[in-house]
């Protein structure tokens, strides 16, 4: 069983959910829902937990961020899950996007290229029942192929170019959003019409970029 927030949090992550996510055009109920179900407090560093519910991105750690909440509502959203949906995620970091993913689709596989966030993930995971999310260490620009396709891929940090691996690991009628750029960044969603790949340009943003590797614990 996921583990109960207390009463405090669960009303900071309402308001969280209908001041910063409702209110700027998100409309999903399902994304909503899983919003409000994520505990956010919990993913964040303890001396940040009073910045858990802040309209901005925070720190984990070795280079990495925790998202915006809007940022991951409107990206979940971009992706058009179904709860029927496999999907791909390319940067586990804390496992809060993680959640997010597994709150609505049926099989969530997450890719993170720092060990030891991974393993934090997939402790802390664990620990609030999730048992839909496969977790591996590696390159995310090579995707996860032995899993694909998959009806969805989200990118959590922004690539110069959109990387041919993991378009190729979508499934007909799948769904690519990620962050695309160097100095100007923006979200690009792509979806799969059989060898055709459709290209939208979203909204401007800024992410931390996405490396390969694995890392080594303590580079930054």
């Amino acid at each position: 069983m996921r583990r109960e927030s207390d009463g405090e949090n669960r009303r900071l992550r309402e308001e969280m959910v209908r001041t910063q996510i409702a209110s700027r055009g998100i409309d999903d109920p399902l994304v909503l829902r899983a919003m409000r179900e994520v505990p956010r407090e919990l993913m964040v560093r303890p001396e940040d937990i009073r910045y858990a519910f802040h309209d901005g991105p925070l720190s984990i750690g070795h280079g990495q961020t925790i998202s915006q909440p809007y940022i991951v509502a409107y990206m979940t959203q971009e992706l058009g899950l179904r709860p029927a949906d496999r999907v791909l995620e390319i940067g586990t970091g804390c496992g809060y996007q993680t959640a997010v993913l597994a709150e609505i689709a049926a099989e969530v596989y997450t890719v993170e290229v720092v060990p030891e966030l991974a393993e934090q993930a997939r402790e802390r995971l664990g620990s609030l029942g999730y048992a839909n999310i496969s977790f591996h260490v590696g390159d995310g620009t090579r995707g996860w192929p032995e899993h694909a396709p998959y009806d969805a891929i989200i990118v959590t940090a922004a690539p110069e170019s959109v990387p041919e691996a993991l378009k190729e690991q979508l499934a007909d009628g799948g769904r690519l959003v990620l962050p695309v750029g160097a100095a100007m960044q923006h979200l690009v969603r792509i979806a799969r019409r059989g060898d055709r790949f459709d290209e939208e340009l979203l909204i401007a943003v800024r992410f931390v970029p996405l490396v390969g590797g694995p890392r080594r614990g303590g580079e930054e």
